[in-house]
Order: structure tokens, then C-alpha cells, then sequence
């Protein structure tokens, strides 16, 4: 009897990644693999029903996991209202750093256990920090555009103008995690004095790379900060006003997190007023930046389109981590990056 699994890829990770991960990790246990393609990154994510940043629709997901017991997605959505019509599911494996397409509280009533995939894009995100940070420190966006049109901005190499090297500068990073840490370890090599605010950070994880100290003190005493925490109430609009003034003149700031920790209004006034020097995003306020935005006109900032989690070995790793899971669970096997393992239990 083969145990029926529903692979909902997209175009970043395709259900045929989803498939052949899976099938490896079930080994000869047989399987019954169905698949499926949401648009995104075409279309973009967004709530369904209660979910947040996910793709497709509740009917579409009801059809297709008729029958299924375990489903691997990335974007698919998990509601109250797909749980209650598919009553088949045993597992659902979402293939996101955090499991934000699901509704854990009535997964776990249902007794569905969600597994997730941390830290899969830890590496493409920290390398598109670093690429965004050396960037916004050396005029890199402004120069780019301006020869992209034919001028040449000689003044760039005025001292007012110039950039700041990396050895010898003082970098903040607001978090320590998975993608923090890895900022960090680069940084530190290039010969940065690395500071970092992050509550939960062990002391011991700081040996030898960067200085804990309070969120005020890195703010006055970084030339750049990247910010690195996760949304939650106390660290939405973390970054605002008040902190922009406290940093040196001529500052540069990079966010590769999350929109909600930052007021991006005062950031563009900051860089007109050029208590900013530079800025680097791949996140935003809206998602897609609307035509006409501030951040499209203001001086010294490179942007991307939220992809730094984005290269072919995370979608290749994120399938391999949930696939884990469902080996797992075929075995009888705890659990690793299970969000709500109370689940387990329930019913």
C-alpha cells in the first residue's frame, strides 16, 4: 500500500525537486506523488484566509490534497477551512525558514503535524547582505545608474563622495541568527569591528567575532548596520527617526530581513538629508514596490526585489530538509523542525 504525498512546488522550487527529494528519502517505502505548480514568484504571495505570504487558493488546495496524507509545499496555504475538508492529511511540510502559510493552532487541533525548513537560505541571504552592504558603501547603485546613461561621475572619487572600506570600519547587525552570525564571520575576516545587539544570542557564539552591547550603543558607534531580526512586536518599526539620528553622519544601512523593522520614510528623509550616505534593500514596505515610491528616486540606495534568499542550492536544500521530514514520519521517526509538536498528540 503506497502512502499518497502532494508535491505543491512553484517556479523556484518546481514539484519535480519536491518529488525526487522525497523519493529519496522514503528509500524503498512506496509512494503515490502527486504534483502541482502555484505562479509565484510570477504572481506574488500574500494572506489566504488567515495565512500570511502564501499562494493559490483554499479550493485549489482542498481538490488537490483529496486523499493525501502528506503534503510538501513551500507557499501553499494550511487554514482552518483546508483542514476541516481534507481529512486524509497527516503531515503538512511548508519549506519556509518559519511555517507563516499555516495555521498551526488549528493544524495542532486537527492533529497535523507542520514541519518547516530552518536556516535553508541562511547562506544565499547572508552572501546578498554582503553584496548589498559593499554596494551601498561604495556608491555602487548611483555610479551603476548614472553610466547606464551615459555619464560619467568623476566627483564620485571627491573625498566627500567616496566611499568606506570595510577593514578597519565599525558594523552593526541587529540579530545573531543563522543569517547574522554568517554576516558576521565574513565581516570579521575582512577586519570589521563587529557589533551586535541580539537578546538571545549566547555569549559563547560571540567569541572572537563581535562585542554584544545594547541596541543605543551599536547605533552610535556603527558606520553601517544591517539589520538581521525577526518581525514580532517589540522589533516592528525597531528602526525609525530617532535611531537613523543617532548613527554618524554619512551612515550606511542595509536590510535584507524584513520591511516591518524599518520606517522607510525616514530612511528616505535620512539619505536626502545625508545623515545616510547609502542604503541597501531587498525588502520593503510593499511588496511589489509600487511606481512612484520614494525609495525609487532617493540617493545612494541599491535595491533588489526581495531574492536574497534566492539561488538554486536553497531550492534544492529546502527540498531536502522537508523531504527529511517525511522520511520521518514514513519511519516512525521523531520529528526535527516540527512548529507545533503538540500536534502529535492531539485528538
Amino acid at each position: 500500500m503506497s502512502t499518497t504525498v502532494l508535491a505543491a512546488g512553484n517556479h523556484f522550487i518546481r514539484p519535480g525537486l519536491f518529488t525526487e527529494a522525497v523519493r529519496t528519502a522514503a528509500g524503498d517505502i512506496p509512494l503515490d506523488v502527486r504534483e502541482i505548480r502555484f505562479d509565484w514568484p510570477h504572481t506574488p504571495f500574500g494572506p489566504v484566509a488567515e495565512v500570511i505570504e502564501a499562494s493559490g487558493t483554499e479550493d485549489g488546495m482542498i481538490e488537490a490534497l483529496q486523499g493525501v496524507e502528506i503534503c510538501v509545499t513551500e507557499h501553499g496555504p494550511l487554514t482552518e477551512r483546508i483542514l476541516a475538508n481534507c481529512p486524509d492529511l497527516k503531515l503538512f511540510c511548508t519549506s519556509r525558514g518559519g511555517p507563516v502559510n499555516a495555521n498551526l493552532d488549528a493544524a495542532t487541533r486537527y492533529g497535523v503535524p507542520v514541519c518547516h525548513a530552518p536556516g535553508r537560505n541562511a547562506t544565499a541571504t547572508a552572501e546578498h547582505t554582503l553584496t548589498l552592504l559593499l554596494a551601498a558603501a561604495r556608491g555602487v547603485g548611483d555610479t551603476h545608474t548614472d553610466l547606464r546613461r551615459g555619464v560619467w561621475r568623476g566627483d564620485y572619487y571627491d573625498y566627500d563622495n567616496c566611499g568606506i572600506e570595510i577593514d578597519g570600519a565599525t558594523v552593526g547587525l541587529i540579530g545573531f541568527g543563522a543569517i547574522g552570525s554568517r554576516v558576521a564571520t565574513v565581516l570579521a575576516a575582512m577586519g570589521a569591528r563587529v557589533l551586535v545587539h541580539d537578546p538571545y544570542v549566547r555569549p559563547e557564539a560571540l567569541a572572537g567575532i563581535a562585542e554584544q552591547v545594547p541596541l543605543d550603543e551599536l547605533l552610535t558607534r556603527s558606520r553601517i548596520v544591517s539589520l538581521h531580526a525577526r518581525v514580532t512586536e517589540e522589533t516592528t518599526g525597531m528602526i525609525g527617526r530617532a535611531q537613523l539620528a543617532a548613527m554618524p553622519r554619512g551612515s550606511v544601512l542595509v536590510n535584507c530581513a524584513r520591511g516591518a523593522l524599518l520606517d522607510y520614510d525616514a530612511v528616505c528623509d535620512a539619505l536626502d538629508a545625508g545623515q545616510l550616505a547609502g542604503a541597501g534593500f531587498d525588502v520593503f514596505p510593499e511588496e511589489p514596490l509600487p511606481a512612484g515610491h520614494r525609495l525609487l528616486t532617493a540617493p545612494g540606495v541599491v535595491l533588489t526585489p526581495h531574492i536574497a534568499g534566492g539561488s538554486q542550492q536553497v531550492a534544492h536544500k529546502a527540498a531536502r530538509i522537508v523531504a527529511e521530514e517525511v522520511g520521518r514520519h514514513l519511519r516512525g521517526e521523531p520529528l526535527v523542525h516540527c512548529a507545533n509538536p503538540e500536534a502529535l498528540h492531539a485528538g
